[in-house]
């Protein structure tokens, strides 16, 4: 997370997707706390939920020991919610684009696109088996 940030919430969750209705309640709270407009609502749950739902399906492989943890963390202008997995990590930086004619009508591959195209900022560190979702308040 970027400096100057702080801290103010962590959550552990299990890896079952049964945890989305968890992250849910998280952003509403998160939303609610730092004066998110109502028609950014959404563009946060999705991102998040999908960050979650990666960490779950590919980062932890369904394994429901394995945990994702998430941290919210604010400065002065936005708030960063963390999502972090137990998995192995993923080349994030080879990833195809989901826009290309080839690319349209696959079942899968549209994750970080849309966390790239709803979050502010999108950074991912280590070995990919953490993300950084970056909102404006």
């Amino acid at each position: 997370m970027k400096e100057g940030f702080t801290v103010v919430k962590e959550v552990t969750l299990s890896s079952d997707y049964q945890s989305l209705v968890d992250v849910e309640g998280l952003v509403d709270s998160v939303c609610e706390e730092f004066g998110v407009q109502a028609d950014a609502f959404g563009n946060v749950l999705i991102a998040v939920s999908e960050a979650v739902n990666n960490a779950i399906q590919h980062g932890n492989k369904e394994n429901v020991a394995a945990k994702v943890y998430l941290q919210v963390a604010t400065d002065s202008t936005h708030f960063c919610i963390q999502v972090k997995d137990e998995g192995h990590g993923f080349a994030f930086q080879d990833l195809p684009d989901p826009t290309a004619p080839e690319n349209l009508l696959k079942d899968s591959g549209r994750g970080v696109f849309l966390m790239k195209n709803l979050a502010d900022e999108v950074e991912f560190i280590h070995s990919g088996n953490t993300v950084n979702l970056y909102f404006h308040k």
